[in-house]
């Protein structure tokens, strides 16, 4: 879906985090995630390179401009959140590209989730002690 500003938006998502994308062909391969830079937002490199994959499996790198408002979860799900954003907008620009990205892994939502505590334990799992007197 390309908009006025000639622009592929697309949605990614893991865990609690959602990351908005904006993909803007044409550009210098910038990244800007929550109005700071990549490597100021994301100062780890592999999760760096874990936002950037998409464009280093399908050979677009520094074709694109992105622009990502990331929202809710933690730094490595919203790291995620925006490379599953990244390969939809790419495959909305070129549907050629699928292929590629899907053998990558990128195209699918991690369905992974915290479960949930239950009453009557500390945790989700962990039992308080038992005891038999």
């Amino acid at each position: 879906m390309a908009t006025a500003l000639n622009q592929f938006i697309a949605v990614g998502r893991r865990k609690n985090a959602i990351a908005r994308v904006y993909l803007r062909p044409g550009g210098s391969g910038k990244v800007i995630v929550n109005k700071r830079e990549l490597n100021e937002y994301f100062p780890t490199t592999w999760r760096q390179n874990s936002v950037i994959s998409p464009f280093g499996v399908t050979e677009t790198t520094g074709q694109f401009d992105v622009v990502i408002n990331a929202t809710g979860g933690g730094q490595t799900g919203q790291a995620e959140a925006c490379r599953l954003g990244i390969s939809r907008a790419l495959v909305k620009f070129n549907e050629e590209l699928k292929k590629p990205l899907r053998d990558a892994g990128f195209m699918t939502r991690d369905p992974r989730m915290v479960e949930r505590k239950k009453y009557g334990q500390p945790k989700a799992r962990k039992r308080f002690q038992f005891s038999k007197r």
